[in-house]
């Protein structure tokens, strides 16, 4: 499902931000990926999402070669993969649904069917009694969890959360750890 193959990545100020990296990770795999600031765990999150491409190795995801994908391909690519970022990346003029929404409203999905999916994740993280607030009137663990239904929207089979439980205290870091675990046990593959 994800697979490095000595893997590098180096940036145009000389950094090198990932060195002969190479792992596989199977489809359903639950990984977490821990270490220092700087040690390049965002970078490795943006090859895999194809944010980003490696200066030289192999990366594939989903049975796409990352270096090999096409500026049209790469939206399509994406569809496959949910990415949870540490910052949330919310709209802020948006309520909980529209957010949820919007993915599926850029594909042209049928308002009912957008309804249906939206509600559903929603409901799955607790959030469809909040679904017309804004996010500014959430908690951080409500944020979180409208990001993660975010990335789930399209069923994709790879969920990536960049630091998910980096700013929550240690009960909504549980709480959070344990959707993705229900995530997973659904078939997603989760890092």
């Amino acid at each position: 499902m994800i697979r490095f193959h000595h893997a590098y990545k180096s940036f145009a100020s000389g950094t090198q931000a990932l060195c002969d990296v190479s792992f596989e990770i199977a489809k359903g795999g639950f990984v977490f990926l821990t270490g220092p600031s700087g040690a390049g765990k965002t970078t490795l999150f943006k090859l895999i999402a194809a944010f980003d491409r490696p200066t030289s190795g192999f990366v594939e995801v989903a049975g796409s070669t990352v270096a090999d994908l096409s500026a049209r391909e790469v939206p399509y690519f994406r569809r496959r993969i949910g990415v949870v970022y540490q910052d949330f990346r919310l709209l802020k003029d948006r309520s909980v649904f529209e957010n949820v929404a919007l993915p599926l409203v850029v594909r042209g999905d049928s308002p009912a069917s957008i309804h249906r999916r939206v509600n559903e994740l929603l409901e799955q993280v607790s959030l469809l009694y909040k679904s017309d607030r804004l996010p500014t009137q959430l908690s951080g663990g409500e944020q979180q969890r409208v990001a993660i239904a975010r990335a789930l929207v399209h069923h994709p089979g790879i969920l990536i959360a960049d630091e998910p439980t980096g700013n929550l205290d240690g009960q909504l870091s549980k709480e959070i750890v344990s959707l993705l675990e229900k995530v997973n046990a659904q078939g997603t593959t989760v890092f």
